[in-house]
């Protein structure tokens, strides 16, 4: 009886120190990906510099050399590596909030698709584990279906930040990048552009859903000229992993964070989550909530080189119906109320 007792002592004791082991590398892997989000473009370009002025300047110049060669790699599709979206890591990422990712319909290899993803959030963390990793296991529930997170190109003039982006199936979000790969790179490619980006991260906040789309059009005429079918993708708790101070319009605040926003690409936001060792501290990380991004019906598109802005609007205006029906249907399933209404700005 007594030898039974110890064993059951230490079998709860593994298991205890296990949950918290699990706990600790959730937090590292979104430790890491946070840092990355903000700071290693800079930190890496200062670091080639600062090697390029130490007798270690040979492997700062090869790695330029590279650079160039390797310039324009970006805008034909990227180079992305199954080992790197198969790391570990992403699964401890995942289940940190936890992600899940939820399939509506069967998508055609013989077709490509323009995703349009909805919210933006602060960071765009579902967009990021859904689609540039395989945790949630985008590959096996869209077998055949090769998915591009397109993000700011300039992201992709920093040194290794670039790579590393690359890596994990990420491309600029440019025309050029955009038209390579739904023309030069075959069928089967899903590009997934976040519509609302910068200006909608600056109305994210918790227990509001609402997205930037009214006016937002382009990813439409992409769709048109290249006859890539629109897919709606909403992601219910993307806004509620980070608490963030909003500036009313005309006010100084939101005055700044547009000229940035204007002259950089993205807008500065001043935000918080939880601290590193307690979630009742403020910090960088985000909150453990839950997000879940489900992916609609696709919406066939013709394919029509010079779209007019008659085709244009229409095909906006069913994108924008199917939205928000994808909403309405999946709202009350992923915990809010049925009364509660997707704002479209």
């Amino acid at each position: 009886g007594t030898g039974s007792n110890i064993l059951s002592a230490l079998q709860d004791l593994f298991w205890l120190l296990k949950s918290k082991v699990e706990k600790q590398l959730q937090v590292i892997s979104v430790l890491q990906w946070v840092l990355t989000f903000l700071i290693m473009g800079i930190a890496c370009t200062l670091i080639l510099m600062y090697i390029l002025c130490t007798d270690c300047w040979a492997i700062a110049a090869l790695y330029l050399a590279w650079l160039v060669f390797d310039w324009n790699t970006p805008k034909k599709g990227g180079r992305r590596s199954q080992w790197v979206r198969n790391w570990a890591i992403w699964r401890y990422f995942r289940d940190y909030f936890p992600i899940r990712l939820v399939k509506t319909h069967n998508l055609m290899t013989t077709r490509n698709y323009i995703f349009g993803y909805h919210p933006h959030g602060i960071m765009g963390l579902g967009a990021f584990c859904n689609f540039s990793t395989e945790a949630t296991g985008v590959s096996q529930k869209f077998p055949g279906i090769r998915p591009y997170l397109a993000t700011l190109a300039g992201n992709f003039r920093m040194p290794i930040l670039r790579d590393y982006l690359m890596s994990g199936g990420i491309c600029p979000v440019n025309r050029d990048s955009i038209d390579y790969i739904l023309s030069k790179n075959g069928s089967g490619n899903a590009i997934i552009i976040v519509v609302g980006g910068a200006a909608e991260s600056l109305n994210c906040t918790p227990g509001k859903n609402s997205v930037t789309l009214k006016n937002r059009k382009g990813f439409v005429k992409l769709a048109l000229r290249h006859g890539a079918d629109l897919v709606p993708v909403y992601s219910f708790g993307e806004n509620e992993v980070y608490k963030q101070v909003i500036f009313e319009e005309g006010s100084w605040g939101r005055w700044v964070q547009k000229k940035f926003q204007k002259h950089v690409g993205f807008a500065p936001c001043i935000f918080h989550g939880r601290g590193l060792f307690s979630s009742n501290t403020w910090g960088l990380l985000p909150y453990s909530k839950p997000i879940t991004t489900v992916v609609g019906e696709p919406i066939t598109i013709p394919k029509i080189d010079s779209p007019s802005q008659k085709d244009v609007d229409f095909y906006h205006s069913i994108y924008v119906d199917s939205l928000i029906k994808l909403f309405d249907k999946y709202k009350s399933k992923f915990g809010l109320p049925e009364t509660e209404v997707l704002e479209v700005n």
